[in-house]
């Protein structure tokens, strides 16, 4: 019998049983075609096929995107509305192709047209001024996009042997400390570029001034000890990264003034001890790119360098975030299938894991934009 009938199986729940009931009758086209014209159910009927298509349709918006940021679109309507024909000559495209970019990123909000006619940034086209990280990400798309051209393929050979996992060259390499500056330079600044807006988040959930020093773990080029460093005029800055990494760090964190401040210190952090003195540990967007072997032992080792008053705190997208599901299962699910390594985990599998490295319960603080950033704070525990 099929699944979808509603028949009770043993330890099934009522909701359980409702919702193969439900699911069972939009199984049916001819259900489908009788909520599709009842006026009570045509709203509901409409929403779900809406929902449908953009599924289908997802990859397309993603593609109208890219070519708005590649085009610059968006900074050419920074400075003010554009009638359609200036608008073909500065993007350098034919006047119908420039038309159909414009009604396919005024559909998708991007872009607006005004009633004068001219073309005017839309609401999410004017989410992207001032944001390079998303611009950032979307270019880096490109690569996720050529790794999930067969989803199935993904899924069924061995991890890793992408266009991601070869980016991200951590993921492979045998010895990622031995790994050249130029292996590490593009990701390093992806990271950089994205970084203020999650740090932006951190610091409004948590008061860094508590502190007396910070070490920030995979701290990439310390974009976000920089963030930190404005926040809280007293804390010392410890960074600790690959060392080809680490260099960047040290040179940017000069360049903003903190080397006085700030120390940095180069190594892997899947293999190495990390260095002492400070009473709060950050790992920002770093355990959900690593498997649970290596997570358990970096916490181990974040936890032998802490001081017995000592705090960890943990910064990355969750899976489970509500409102934030696909972005969670989904979209972090197969970039880091394709990265290689690593899986999105919830704020319970955290707590498990940080639990078992010796530390307290820990808390989840609120943040702003949960589908951005989550944050988990633990105390190391007395003995």
């Amino acid at each position: 019998m099929s699944s979808l009938s509603g028949a009770a199986m043993p330890g099934t729940t009522w909701r359980d049983r409702f919702r193969a009931w439900r699911d069972g009758l939009t199984a049916k086209p001819g259900f489908r075609s009788w909520a599709a014209a009842f006026p009570p159910t045509r709203p509901l009927a409409r929403r779900r096929a809406r929902q449908l298509f953009d599924l289908c349709a997802g990859f397309v918006y993603s593609q109208v995107l890219l070519a708005c940021v590649r085009l610059k679109l968006f900074d050419l309507l920074e400075a003010g509305p554009l009638d359609e024909a200036a608008l073909a000559r500065r993007l350098s495209l034919p006047p119908e192709a420039a038309s159909r970019l414009l009604a396919a990123a005024g559909s998708l909000r991007l872009v607006q047209r005004r009633d004068d006619g001219r073309w005017a940034l839309g609401p999410l086209g004017a989410a992207m001024i001032g944001n390079p990280g998303i611009a950032a990400m979307v270019e880096h798309h490109a690569m996720l996009y050529a790794d999930l051209a067969d989803p199935v393929a993904l899924l069924r050979r061995d991890r890793g042997g992408n266009a991601l996992s070869r980016y991200w060259a951590y993921a492979g390499a045998a010895a990622p400390d031995a790994l050249a500056p130029d292996r590490v330079g593009d990701y390093t600044a992806l990271m950089a570029a994205s970084q203020p807006m999650v740090a932006e988040e951190v610091i409004a959930a948590f008061d860094f001034g508590r502190h007396r020093a910070l070490l920030d773990v995979g701290g990439g080029s310390g974009a976000f000890l920089a963030a930190v460093a404005k926040a809280a005029p007293g804390l010392r800055l410890m960074l600790f990264d690959l060392p080809a990494v680490a260099a960047q760090g040290r040179q940017r964190l000069a360049q903003a003034g903190l080397a006085a401040r700030a120390s940095v210190h180069g190594g892997d952090f899947t293999a190495d001890d990390l260095p002492v003195g400070a009473d709060l540990v950050s790992l920002v967007r770093v355990l959900h790119d690593h498997d649970d072997d290596v997570v358990r032992a970096l916490l181990r080792r974040v936890r032998a360098a802490l001081p017995a008053h000592g705090r960890l705190l943990i910064a990355e997208p969750m899976a489970g975030t509500p409102g934030a599901e696909p972005m969670g299962e989904a979209y972090f699910g197969f970039y880091l299938l394709a990265m290689g390594r690593g899986r999105p985990r919830r704020p319970e599998e955290l707590r498990a894991l940080v639990a078992e490295a010796g530390f307290g319960r820990a808390q989840l603080l609120a943040t702003r934009t949960p589908l951005l950033v989550r944050v988990l704070v633990a105390d190391v525990t007395a003995g």
